[in-house]
This record gives structure tokens, sequence and C-alpha cells, in this order.
């Protein structure tokens, strides 16, 4: 049951946004991934989306969360649920976002799709990073502005994560000194193009088709950086269509090694899997490297 502190939050955000008397009707709980609760919530003024959490646990992580939302909305390239609020009640801090209810794919869903992300990524920066630092899944996220992407790669990707694991015992020296062989080479794995803006966490998990059967994408980790980073992801657990990566190509085409590129960036989700889960993930990062390094 969504707690009472955070309905009368809601029901506020909804007087200040659209007046009138709000109540609420009805609420549902439904999936919010492995780190916070999530509610539907219907209102006499429309349906509604919450995550919520103790603050203590994620501080600032919704309302990270909601200008990553508000950032991808302004680029106008890829759908995402519209951010209503967000607020501090009690000891919780809550998101609420439009409700789109998940539909059926549309014909050409996965071209659309990949159009879509392209269009998103020829969104440019001056630099590198972002100007406030947010979460990937439940790891803080720096994104310490930088002028070369192979300097924010290390510092601001791989290095705090090699950090938690040597703290964790979840990786030795070993796989430092490979990571350290690794950083001589990146630039020959990544191209030079511009900052683009990235979802920043394009998993499987985090793309639905909505009530109009094309793509809506939620739950981000939103930075520029390089777009393999996106793109990779996208491969990391299966893969997306094969319509999705020729339509992107079409769109914004990539050159001819990006698949060695994407292994590369993919040690950064992997290396966060290995922090949050360990598992087989630290066999996973050896076998990039070693092939790499």
């Amino acid at each position: 049951m969504l707690p009472s502190i955070i309905q009368t939050g809601l029901l506020q955000i909804l007087q200040e946004k659209n007046g009138g008397s709000p109540a609420l009707l009805d609420v549902r709980s439904v999936g919010g991934g492995c780190i916070n609760d999530a509610q539907v919530v219907k209102t006499n003024q429309g349906w509604y989306f919450i995550k919520y959490n103790h603050g203590s646990l994620y501080p600032g992580m919704f309302e990270a969360e909601a200008r990553g939302l508000k950032i991808l909305e302004k680029a106008d390239a890829v759908r995402v649920p519209q951010v209503i609020g967000t607020g501090i009640a009690g000891k919780y801090e809550f998101l609420m976002l439009e409700y789109l209810e998940s539909g059926r794919q549309e014909k050409h869903f996965w071209e659309h799709f990949g159009r879509g992300l392209a269009g998103l990524h020829k969104h440019a920066a001056k630099q590198f990073g972002l100007d406030h630092d947010n979460y990937i899944g439940s790891l803080p996220q720096s994104n310490a502005f930088s002028n070369h992407w192979k300097d924010f790669f290390i510092s601001q990707r791989i290095e705090p994560q090699l950090r938690l694991s040597r703290q964790s015992g979840k990786a030795d020296s070993h796989l430092v000194s490979l990571f350290e062989q690794l950083f001589a080479r990146l630039d020959a794995f990544f191209p030079q193009e511009p900052p683009a803006l990235l979802h920043g966490d394009l998993w499987s998990g985090n793309y639905l088709p909505g009530p109009d059967g094309e793509a809506v994408i939620i739950d981000p980790a939103v930075y520029y950086g390089h777009r393999y980073m996106d793109l990779g992801m996208t491969r990391l657990f299966g893969g997306f269509s094969p319509e999705f990566y020729m339509a992107y190509q079409e769109e914004y085409p990539l050159e001819s090694h990006w698949k060695e590129g994407l292994e590369i960036a993919n040690l950064y989700p992997l290396m966060v899997h290995l922090n949050l889960f360990g598992g087989g993930y630290p066999g996973s990062v050896r076998q990039v490297l070693k092939k790499y390094s």
C-alpha cells in the first residue's frame, strides 16, 4: 500500500499543477525493478506512475532521474514518460510520472526505435558529462565534465567501479593491471565524435511499447558521452532486433569496427553488475579485457 504521507504529497503536486480538488481513487502495485517500490494510482485527474523509497538509501535519486527525463523529453527523439513532480514525504522520496500503459508493438517498432535513438544521439554537447550527478542502478554515477572521452571513460566510469570492486574483494590487482593495459589503447576503439546525449542504461528492461505501439524509454542514467555506450548496452543481454541496428546505421552510420568498441563500452555496465551482484561478472570482465588488452 502506498504510504499515506506519500499520498498526501502526490495530491499536493496535482493541486499545484492542475488546480481543483484532486482525490485518490485507486492504488495498484506494479513492478518497479529491484531497487524501488512502484505503484500506479488512479485519481479524479488521471492515472499516474509512482516510484518511492527511503530517502536515506539513495538521496537525490528521483530528482536526478526527473532531470534526466526532462532532458530526454526536450530532445524529442524517443518518447519518455512526462515528469509530473518529485517530492520528499517524511522519510520517503518519490517520483511521480505520467502513466503510460504498455501496448502492442506497432508494425515498424524496431525501425522507428533505431531511428529515434540515432536522433537522440545527434543531440551533442561541448563536453562529456553532465551538470549534475545521478545513479546507475543503485550506484552513484559521477558526471564531472571532461573534454576528452578517453579521460571521462577512465575517471568517471571505470575507475570508480574498480575502487568499489577492490574494496569489496570482488576484483584483484591482476584485473586492475588488465584495465591499465586497455586504457593505453582506448583511442583505437572509440572514434572521435562529439559528446552524444545518452539514455545511459539502455538495456532490454528499460524500454516498452507505449499505448500507441511505439518505443518508450524509462529509468535513464542520462549524460553526454560516446554513443557506443548506449549501443553497447542494447547488446549486453541478447541484443535488440536486427531491424533496430539497420535503421540506426541508416540514420547515423557507425565506423567499420563499431562492434569491438561496443564490447569495450560494455565494460562499464559489466563492472556495475560485478559490484552489485558478483556472480559470474568478474569472468565476463576478464574475458573482454584479455581479448583487447
